[in-house]
């Protein structure tokens, strides 16, 4: 089968074992993505909104998606972070908790996938998903509670996964997931604001 050498699973394992130091910089992460950038950016930032995480961090992560998917739209073909980015760090503990709590996942996630269907990973289709990163990021900042991350951070995964591995099937899936989150958080603001009339 032709699958993509290295693996997803594969780089991300490496991100967290290349670097032994407490805390690790933005731009090393990114640089450490080499070729594959915008979609394992795309997997690194909405995996922490499928898992248990500390609070605020959907936030920042929405905000990065922005970016992320914004320069998608304006067709770069590498990946640009600000300075005061890049030079940020993060604690490798959490980068820890995020990759190994989704490993599982992802190489679930493998044993189906495989390079077809390459119009959708193309740079023209790259500019219409480029354009649902951005939406995505934006759902990831509105304030509902409880699981209102979670739908966005699904469409946001496998949308990351299907660009990394070039496989149109998981990106339309990807595309289909982020209909359905549309769907569903629209429904949580609906309710939330039928919620704030019946208090007032």
């Amino acid at each position: 089968m032709d699958h993509r050498s290295p693996r997803t699973s594969e780089l991300l394992s490496a991100i967290v074992t290349a670097h032994s130091a407490e805390r690790i910089g933005v731009g090393e992460i990114v640089h450490a993505l080499r070729n594959r950038a915008f979609g394992l950016s795309i997997l690194l930032l909405g995996l922490p909104n499928c898992l248990p995480m500390p609070p605020g961090l959907p936030v920042i992560c929405g905000v990065l998606l922005c970016l992320v998917g914004g320069q998608m739209v304006m067709a770069r073909d590498e990946l640009w972070l600000p300075r005061w980015l890049a030079n940020r760090t993060i604690s490798r503990g959490l980068l820890e908790k995020i990759v190994n709590g989704s490993l599982k996942l992802i190489r679930r996630f493998e044993g189906y996938s495989r390079p077809r269907l390459p119009y959708f990973s193309s740079p023209s289709a790259r500019f219409v998903l480029g354009g649902l990163v951005v939406v995505l990021g934006l759902l990831l900042l509105l304030p509902i509670p409880i699981f209102g991350n979670l739908p966005p951070g699904i469409a946001v995964v496998i949308l990351g996964l299907g660009l990394v591995e070039r496989d149109g099937v998981f990106i339309l899936a990807g595309v289909v997931a982020t209909l359905i989150s549309f769907g569903v958080m629209g429904l949580l603001s609906w309710m939330l604001y039928q919620g704030a009339l019946a208090v007032m």
